[in-house]
């Protein structure tokens, strides 16, 4: 009996030792244990994201904003035993390398430590879903796609034969993360889990994203509940590139990039030269001072230096202060999650390891947080929310 068991985990064994020795090994050489960091892109497989001739700088504003450094969190007894100043909050652990506030298209708060500036390119994880959504609504007030209600299926019509799912997807299913797929963002390395990793990492590093979707099932109907996972928004990826004809990265050089002056060329990560198929679900990587720029546009309701960008609309349903879908609309989060609802309430785009674009209408705030983990003291978009409320704004 004791010999048969010792040959059963044995087997077991040696499956997971196979079954992982693709695209979860890959990652492993790639990133090491701890996975991909803020500059895992500069030995990963990528295209350039072009800017324009034109760059446009948010000056310094004359009178820069040094209070905030001595402003003090958390300091509500017996809830809290020490309170905190912005940075002590920001740090510890989680390794912050760079803040940048902008209020009024200037400069009034920029401190970086380590090998980081606010010129230099770092990824952003998943704040590229939101600038995927933007392109979303790029392509459809340019008439590529007709709707957000458009089944997937329209632009995807390979996917009709493999599961009658596939037909009751939406693009706005992708856009709320409502797309009942079965699949997970895990990074989890229990047995239990290692098919789901496989499948992260497949996202992550495998060479044949399109081949991935084909074979994707369902645990629930789309639209029937909200759960945040990557793949969806890599599917929204590939639908504007067949609705638009043009690759993502061409389309996003030039309806984002080119438009907003951005002051260095983006890369974003692909799944192999051989497909060149865009990581639309977090692959770019940029400067703090240009993520600062879609803020901007954000905060100006689509227009940039009065060209109109997207639509006034898609701005609205993107941030608008809404309980609804754990306050997750067109891949951008509003604060509603927060116990109480704060008087001059922002929105954000969150990556992991803490990579934060944070917008405030009322204060006319950007604010911007690039790190190397995200194991923080506080969540960063509340203390971003908290600091964008205080009297001194």
């Amino acid at each position: 009996m004791k010999k048969l068991q010792l040959l059963n985990n044995l087997a077991l064994a040696a499956s997971c030792l196979i079954f992982t020795s693709c695209a979860i090994v890959r990652g492993y050489k790639a990133d090491g244990a701890a996975g991909p960091t803020s500059y895992s892109f500069e030995h990963h497989v990528h295209d350039t994201i072009a800017n324009g001739p034109t760059a446009f700088s948010f000056p310094y504003a004359k009178q820069q904003a040094e209070w905030i450094d001595t402003l003090h969190f958390f300091t509500q007894p017996p809830a809290y035993k020490k309170p905190r100043t912005l940075w002590q909050a920001l740090d510890g652990k989680t390794d912050t390398q760079g803040v940048l506030i902008i209020q009024n298209d200037s400069i009034i708060y920029e401190k970086c430590v380590g090998d980081i500036t606010t010129d230099r390119l770092a990824t952003v994880f998943s704040v590229s879903k939101s600038i995927t959504s933007l392109l979303c609504g790029i392509a459809v007030d340019e008439g590529y796609i007709k709707s957000v209600d458009d089944p997937v299926t329209d632009y995807l019509p390979e996917l009709k034969k493999k599961n009658k799912m596939w037909q009751k997807l939406t693009i706005r299913h992708l856009l709320d993360m409502r797309s009942g797929l079965d699949f997970d963002d895990t990074y989890s390395l229990r047995l239990k889990d290692l098919k789901r990793l496989n499948a992260m990492a497949k996202l992550n590093y495998g060479k044949n994203v399109m081949k991935q979707i084909r074979g994707l099932k369902f645990e629930n109907e789309p639209g029937t509940k909200h759960k945040y996972e990557s793949m969806t928004t890599q599917i929204l990826g590939v639908v504007i590139q067949r609705a638009t004809g043009q690759s993502y990265t061409s389309y996003l050089s030039e309806k984002v990039w080119k438009p907003l002056q951005m002051e260095s060329p983006a890369i974003v990560n692909i799944d192999s030269k051989k497909h060149r198929m865009a990581h639309a679900f977090g692959g770019i990587s940029t400067s703090m001072k240009d993520i600062a720029k879609i803020g901007r546009l954000y905060l100006n309701k689509g227009v940039w230096n009065g060209k109109r960008i997207v639509s006034e609309e898609w701005i609205r349903q993107s941030t608008d202060y809404n309980t609804d879908n754990e306050g997750y609309h067109f891949n951008w989060y509003n604060t509603s999650w927060m116990t109480e609802k704060p008087e001059y309430p922002g929105f954000y785009a969150h990556g992991i390891r803490a990579q934060v674009l944070y917008v405030n209408p009322y204060k006319n705030l950007i604010m911007v947080r690039f790190g190397k983990r995200d194991d923080t003291y506080a969540f960063i978009p509340y203390m971003f929310e908290l600091l964008s409320n205080c009297k001194e704004f």
